[in-house]
């Protein structure tokens, strides 16, 4: 498996990513208080058929247990991985991140979004901002010639310089042909990362950052993970392709 992808597979990475783009943008009508989370996922789904493409989580294994749903949609304290529920109701006040992944023509694109539901705290508010924010000022370090340690040291300076924490235990990754490809992109320093950038790669960068501490745990039902205070988390994710002299962000809406 190479990590540099052709310009013939970087256009098929993009349509699969034009998809993802179109859920996130078109998905922002229904998040309001009232709604189920499985009423957003089952949305999802029939668009992304109706694209003839595939919900790349959906049926998804950790080798323990399958993933059910199209989407990830993940509540307050849910960081990531949230199951999509009859029973889960937005509420004023909430924000919800949705991650969504699409499998079209053998590759695959991912992004995801974290939007407020109603009225929501200042607090919530700037933890919004800055994880948008944060990832933005990682994608423009995703140039050649510089290491992933760039993309996490600019994420990780800019979250922890604003108060907030970035979690550790969840990174992003390359992307392609496979969902999750080398080379793993973090959102904090680790001095053993000498992973160097190079144009033609393709990587999903992805902050989630905490309002409170960066600790996680997994609810037993071994997928959500949720912050250990009790605080909420934001997610916020593009796949973009390492170019000559700035990335290309290729989950974009145009």
């Amino acid at each position: 498996m190479s990590l540099i992808k052709s310009d013939k597979e970087i256009n098929l990475i993009r349509e699969s990513c034009r998809i993802v783009s179109q859920v996130l943008k078109n998905i922002k009508e229904y998040i309001k208080e009232g709604i189920s989370t499985l009423e957003l996922d089952k949305y999802a789904e029939e668009f992304i058929r109706s694209q003839n493409a595939i919900p790349a989580f959906k049926g998804i294994s950790d080798k323990k247990r399958i993933f059910p749903a199209t989407l990830c949609v993940s509540i307050n304290e849910e960081v990531v991985h949230g199951i999509p529920s009859s029973e889960r109701i937005l509420k004023n006040g909430d924000i919800v991140s949705i991650d969504v992944g699409v499998l079209k023509n053998g590759y695959y694109g991912d992004a995801a979004y974290t939007y407020k539901v109603g009225d929501i705290s200042s607090g919530k508010k700037k933890l919004l901002k800055i994880t948008e924010e944060s990832l933005y000022r990682g994608i423009k370090q995703a140039v050649p010639g510089n290491f992933v340690n760039d993309i996490s040291c600019a994420v990780q300076n800019y979250v922890e310089g604003s108060g907030f924490s970035v979690v550790r235990e969840l990174v992003g990754h390359g992307i392609g042909k496979n969902l999750h490809e080398d080379p793993a992109i973090p959102n904090y320093f680790n001095p053993q990362n000498v992973f160097k950038l190079e144009k033609g790669m393709v990587l999903a960068i992805e902050p989630m950052v905490n309002y409170g501490k960066c600790n996680v745990k997994v609810k037993q039902d071994g997928w959500t993970v949720v912050t250990k205070d009790g605080e909420p988390s934001a997610h916020f994710e593009h796949t973009i392709c390492v170019k000559e002299n700035e990335p290309e962000i290729l989950s974009i809406s145009e």
